[in-house]
C-alpha cells in the first residue's frame, strides 16, 4: 500500500468551474482540475504522492491519516 492511500482524496463537478476539480483535505486544497474525471484523478494522486514525497525530503511529518475514518460519512452531514 502507498502512503498516499492512508488519504481520502475527492474529485468533485465544479459547476463555478464548469470542470472537474480534485483535493485531498489534511494534504491539499483545491489542486487540479479538468473535463475528465478519472484523468483529474490520476493527476490528484500524483501531486499527493510528490507532496509526500517533498514532505519527506524535508523532514516535516505526514498529516494523521483520513482513509479509513469514515470521511464520507462526516461530509454528508
Amino acid at each position: 500500500m502507498t502512503d498516499s492511500a492512508h488519504y481520502v482524496k475527492i474529485v468533485e463537478w465544479s459547476e463555478e468551474d464548469h470542470a472537474f476539480v480534485g483535493e485531498c483535505p489534511g494534504i491539499i486544497g483545491p489542486c487540479c482540475h479538468g473535463t475528465d474525471e478519472s484523468e483529474v484523478y490520476r493527476e490528484l494522486c500524483q501531486i499527493v504522492d510528490e507532496w509526500i514525497e517533498l514532505a519527506r525530503c524535508d523532514g516535516r511529518p505526514l498529516p494523521p491519516p483520513t482513509a479509513g475514518r469514515n470521511v464520507a460519512k462526516m461530509l454528508a452531514k
